[in-house]
């Protein structure tokens, strides 16, 4: 289940919370365990489903080396799916429930049928979208942007990914180097508070701090991708880009003024840069 990549999961459904006014209270800090068990549940379907391919590929992997038997893998991930829906559902509703169902159900689309054709990475980021609508409860439409944010970000990351093996393409780089742009200029860009509010300098300053050390960090190596687009600098970009998830979600969080949150988030970044040395994340 790659359980490290697992840290790039909470931020979403926090910055959905976090645009939508947080409306489900403290129930909200459930939900990002909801997220990581369809994230999970996510990992052990792919092994499932690329099991054949790994075999030729990544022999090394679980399946294929025989330490897990296909049916496991299988059975895992209906169990973390279900466990996932139900978190959800009891921390926010039916309303919660349906949205934890659409994601699940995105999560195995996605790895039982998109993955290998042209509709695969937008499929996945479909997933993202999906996980930060999950945090909004109620008010889906109040956290379209970061939604968005997070989607066009996953969408080039996983575009980006598939060179992992065999190497990538400049353009493919690029086009992975423009979704980060972009998703860094979304988290910047401010929230309108509406007549006579002002966004306090400190939000300001935060925001435009994480999205900066998002878009750098990423930035960079893609940027290297996109010069030699070896399989091993593609595999280095798209790590990155996975990790740098994390201060994305950290700027979308803090440009709604909840800055300890935010903080709290992006100190996981150290954390997972040290795990994905022992278990790596893609």
């Amino acid at each position: 289940m790659r359980l490290p990549a697992a840290l790039t999961v909470p931020g979403d459904t926090l910055a959905g919370a976090a645009a939508a006014g947080w409306p489900l209270g403290r129930r909200t800090y459930a939900l990002p365990v909801a997220s990581a068990c369809l994230y999970w549940a996510g990992m052990a379907l792919n092994d499932y489903a690329d099991r054949e391919l790994d075999a030729v590929e990544r022999p090394e992997r679980p399946i294929p080396s025989g330490r897990v038997r296909p049916g496991e893998a299988l059975a895992l991930a209906a169990g973390l799916t279900a466990a996932g829906v139900a978190v959800a559902g009891a921390a926010g509703g039916r309303r919660s429930a349906g949205t934890a169902t659409a994601l699940a159900a995105a999560v195995w689309g996605y790895d039982l049928v998109l993955k290998p054709t042209p509709l695969g990475p937008p499929g996945m980021a479909a997933t993202r979208a999906l996980d930060v609508l999950l945090g909004a409860g109620p008010r889906p439409r109040a956290a379209a942007l970061p939604a968005a944010a997070m989607a066009v970000h996953t969408l080039g990351v996983t575009t980006l990914s598939r060179g992992e093996v065999h190497g990538g393409s400049r353009a493919t780089a690029g086009t992975a180097l423009a979704a980060t742009a972009t998703a860094a200029l979304l988290a910047a860009s401010p929230v309108h508070r509406g007549a006579g509010r002002r966004v306090h300098e400190p939000t300001v300053a935060a925001t435009a701090l994480f999205a900066t050390r998002f878009a750098s960090a990423v930035g960079a190596a893609q940027a290297r991708a996109a010069s030699d687009p070896r399989a091993d600098t593609v595999r280095s970009a798209t790590g990155a880009g996975i990790h740098g998830m994390i201060p994305l979600q950290a700027a979308l969080i803090a440009r709604t003024g909840a800055l300890a949150p935010a903080a709290v988030l992006l100190a996981a970044t150290p954390v997972a840069a040290a795990a994905s040395k022992v278990v790596s994340p893609t």
